[in-house]
């Protein structure tokens, strides 16, 4: 690392004002790759559990409530990301992160454990609490131990971490149901976890922000936390309810409303939990709401692609995860070659902008989908698609980090996670409206030329029964849940529906329900896709106003006790502005 010349009137600062200077390159790649494994345990455990839940569903029971074993880890680990960025300033990342994946894994060996649904919900709970420390102070700590200059080498491989959890997540998880038992699932993150942090606690420098208040504002991030869990659970509601339900669009509206309540605590606290003033910077301003566009059309596009491989084109589950391989592997050769050419040429708006450009090309592209839509065509879509998300998921951070001050860089990276999640979480919600709608409207037109060659030839003592069992088909009211699952098809579906008597005639016609379903669904999907383009147009707008800041070539502890000795020194390093 560059230290302050004296001759620019600075000075080298000690161990004390920056732990990272003592460590080896050895031991730095270390703690990286622990770190990473740290990430990767949170990654894999969004996409391992879904696979095993039909298993779990039938050995605890508890249909009603199985969709909470997901939104309680996504509720609690989303609302302590600002806790855990905020106390990682003022007491060191050290005791943080190996506090969140002691819990963690705590949560995973009780989650293993549980004999009921309940204690499974409960448990998974604890172990969102500590993945809600994974993401932020870890790639914190990567600020912390390499200069702005310098991360582009490494951050890349973070959104690899991402792209390997994705294709790893659903195969493991039905390997380990099928061959071993679903409590696996959680028990293998145990090992793990313990080998990240025996590294973390070996090597691990505590790194917190010098002369720092012990103080934290505890009204502010129980308000806080109210808020996003208000907002959270109406998005979840949506699954089951409508927009105009109160727990749905009323849960929403309390928790924007007491955000409001949140920010005003904020702008009055002494330590605020998320700083205000950096909102007056326009890069930062910037990168968070490209963050939150991208994860709003990235989650909003692909996540009816594995049901569309299952319903449409009859893939299992744990196939239809790896139909998305060249997705993934657009998305994570493109995040490991970006940060490099970052760390090469110190510059990152151009890249930014042309990867936003090539996702919205990508998810374009793929309003197209049809039902007969050749497979290598779909691929190379997605291939692109991938290629445009990759550089978002490490380039925002090196942006971030770099544009605000040493001494809150630890809140600014839990900011952008929290960004990406509630994103994400918003696209999901939105989309999965979009694309019911979008069914239920097209249905009733693909049905029925076949709806009529169906009751043109069902004899004439049957025409009632025929008519009465094919009304609510023909009119779209059916359950899209059932309609939509994998195992049966829907030609089946509506065999099983209509009158016993009736089921013999309707039975020869099951592939040309299927067709019209399979054509409905397709459109479907193709039309949520839609949303993807303009959350997309939306991220690349946001992203113009990004002003591109120089990377530093220092650390951010480094000029931090620069100048805390000497306010104003080194003049021949160029800092990041707190605002535009």
């Amino acid at each position: 690392m560059e230290s302050f010349p004296a001759q620019n009137g600075g000075s080298t600062p000690s161990l004390q004002d920056d732990p990272a200077l003592g460590l080896s390159q050895r031991a730095k790649l270390e703690i990286l790759l622990a770190i990473m494994l740290g990430l990767f345990l949170g990654a894999l455990d969004q996409t391992v559990v879904g696979t095993a839940l039909p298993k779990i569903v039938t050995d605890l029971g508890g249909n009603d409530y199985y969709v909470w074993v997901v939104t309680i880890y996504l509720l609690t680990s989303t609302i302590t990301v600002p806790y855990y960025g905020a106390l990682s300033d003022l007491f060191g990342r050290r005791p943080l992160l190996m506090a969140g994946i002691t819990l963690f894994l705590v949560g995973s060996a009780l989650s293993g454990l549980s004999q009921t649904m309940w204690q499974l919900i409960l448990f998974r709970g604890i172990q969102g609490v500590g993945a809600g420390a994974l993401f932020p102070i870890s790639l914190a700590v990567i600020g912390d131990l390499f200069t702005p200059a310098e991360r582009g080498k490494y951050q890349g491989f973070f959104g690899a971490v991402f792209g390997l959890s994705f294709l790893v997540g659903p195969w493991l998880g039905g390997f380990l149901t099928d061959n071993v038992s679903w409590h696996w699932v959680f028990y293998v993150n145990l090992p793990i976890g313990i080998i990240s942090l025996l590294v973390i606690w070996r090597l691990l420098p505590n790194i917190r922000k010098p002369g720092a208040s012990r103080s934290i504002d505890w009204l502010g991030g129980a308000v806080f936390a109210v808020a996003v869990s208000f907002f959270l659970v109406g998005l979840t509601n949506k699954q089951t309810g409508d927009w105009a339900d109160l727990a749905v669009g009323g849960f929403i509206a309390i928790g924007l409303a007491l955000g409001a309540v949140f920010v005003l605590i904020e702008s009055r606290a002494a330590v605020p939990i998320i700083p205000l003033d950096l909102w007056r910077n326009r890069t930062y301003v910037s990168s968070m709401l490209s963050t939150f566009f991208v994860s709003f059309g990235f989650f909003g596009a692909v996540i009816f692609l594995p049901r569309w491989f299952q319903v449409v084109r009859h893939e299992s589950a744990t196939n239809s995860g790896y139909q998305l391989l060249p997705l993934l592997i657009g998305l994570i050769g493109a995040s490991i070659i970006s940060g490099f050419i970052v760390a090469r040429t110190g510059r990152y708006k151009l890249l930014v902008l042309g990867a936003i450009a090539t996702m919205a090309v990508g998810i374009v592209l793929m309003t197209n989908l049809r039902t007969d839509t050749d497979q290598p065509q779909l691929w190379l879509w997605m291939f692109i698609t991938g290629l445009g998300i990759g550089p978002t998921l490490s380039v925002f951070t090196i942006i971030v980090q770099n544009a605000v001050p040493f001494q809150k860089l630890g809140v600014a990276t839990s900011n952008l996670t929290f960004f990406r999640q509630i994103g994400g979480s918003v696209g999901l919600a939105i989309a999965g409206t979009v694309f019911g709608q979008s069914l239920r409207d097209q249905l009733p037109g693909q049905l029925k030329p076949v709806l009529g060659q169906i009751t043109s030839q069902v004899p004439p003592q049957f025409q009632a029964q025929a008519q009465a069992g094919l009304s609510n088909l023909g009119g779209g009211s059916l359950d899209l849940n059932k309609l939509t699952g994998v195992g049966q098809s829907f030609g089946h579906t509506v065999v099983s529906a209509v009158p016993a008597q009736f089921q013999a005639f309707l039975s020869p016609f099951i592939p040309q329900l299927d067709r019209a379903f399979n054509d409905a669904f397709s459109l479907a999907v193709s039309q949520s896709f839609t949303l993807g383009v303009v959350a997309a147009v939306a991220a690349l707008a946001t992203a113009l106003l990004m002003r591109e800041i120089p990377l530093r070539r220092t650390t951010g502890a480094e000029m931090a006790a620069v100048q805390q000795t000497r306010p104003g020194a080194a003049p021949g390093i160029r800092t990041a502005p707190s605002a535009d």
